[in-house]
């Protein structure tokens, strides 16, 4: 495959468009993603390549959006809804929750809802409360939908192609921080199968586990524990739901000790799951220090760029969080 280096904005608008190429039954509704080439960017030019019908620029109706997005796809359409901020996916919960989930499953497989839902999500961009939450807890506990959480450009590309193949709902949580990052990407279409946990880093000293943009926070931290004579090993929970334990078992019965990073609240938090499915399997017996979860604070999402920062991990938290589990404080 042939590699380059784009963003990850520009990775999603690719995969998008290759995508409408190859399948005439994929469009895109949201709100400003037309002529305005959506809020962080990332629809760009796909209005003026693929046009009005197929680039739909909606009201201001979350709920109107996505039911007219299931409604789409239940008759052999393939829709891709932007979410301007993940927070507003609120506004349209009954449709994701109540019919995109469920319909599968209460009409006994006979229709299926091949929608994609991708929304921006996290903090770091002086957003606020209403508009920085990490809300991926909410729908990977929702029995019939999909969730994953991309790290970085080439993860991004290559769940969402796999999203659009899927027969029924997947939502794609895309962190803010992330849209201007840069990575190799192959130009031709690739697939990520979702629902496997990915390793990006061997270590020996200890496991971190993480998703979105703490997998790239906590590879910067690696190297500064590197230095420190601690190496890390790196799992990437690129898909939360399903959720693939295997990766996550073997490094922390090769390592002893785990630590479960995320920007979310600690309180019945994503990491919660996985520490608990750590516990009620045979890695337990590896475990030379108690499960360390590192997560933002139970509090709103401030909007002061000096609070913002405080109150989710970053990277000197990572750093020094791994030194403590280290040494078994």
């Amino acid at each position: 495959m042939t590699e380059r280096i784009i963003t990850y904005a520009e990775a999603i608008r690719e995969a998008i468009g290759q995508a409408m190429e190859t399948d005439e039954n994929v469009f895109m509704l949201g709100e400003d993603i037309g002529i305005y080439g959506g809020a962080f960017g990332v629809s760009g030019d796909l209005y003026q390549r693929f046009g009005k019908e197929r680039i739909l620029d909606t009201p201001i109706s979350e709920l109107g959006i996505v039911g007219a997005a299931v409604g789409a796809a239940l008759v052999g359409m393939k829709p891709i809804v932007e979410i301007q901020f993940s927070d507003f996916t609120a506004q349209a919960m009954d449709q994701i929750v109540n019919q995109a989930a469920k319909i599968h499953f209460m009409l006994g497989g006979e229709l299926s809802v091949p929608m994609v839902l991708r929304a921006p999500s996290g903090s770091g961009t002086g957003a606020a409360a209403q508009h920085s939450q990490s809300l991926e807890t909410w729908f990977a506990h929702v029995p019939g939908l999909k969730v994953v959480m991309p790290s970085s450009p080439y993860e991004v590309k290559g769940l969402l192609l796999a999203a659009l193949d899927d027969p029924n709902p997947v939502i794609v949580l895309e962190h803010k921080l992330l849209y201007k990052t840069s990575g190799h990407v192959p130009e031709e279409q690739y697939r990520i199968p979702i629902g496997v946990s990915n390793k990006v880093r061997d270590g020996k000293a200890l496991t971190i586990v993480a998703s979105g943009v703490m997998v790239s926070r906590s590879l910067e931290a690696a190297e500064t524990l590197s230095g420190m004579g601690i190496e890390v090993e790196i799992i990437d929970v690129r898909s939360l739901s399903p959720l693939d334990m295997g990766p996550i078992n073997e490094s922390v019965k090769k390592t002893g000790k785990v630590m479960l990073v995320q920007e979310a609240p600690n309180h019945v938090g994503f990491m919660a799951e996985v520490a608990a499915r750590i516990a009620e399997g045979e890695a337990l017996y590896f475990l030379t220090e108690p499960v360390k979860r590192l997560c933002g604070m139970d509090v709103p999402i401030p909007y002061a760029p000096q609070l913002e920062k405080s109150v989710v991990p970053q990277l000197d938290d990572i750093v020094a969080a791994a030194v403590e589990v280290n040494r078994g404080i």
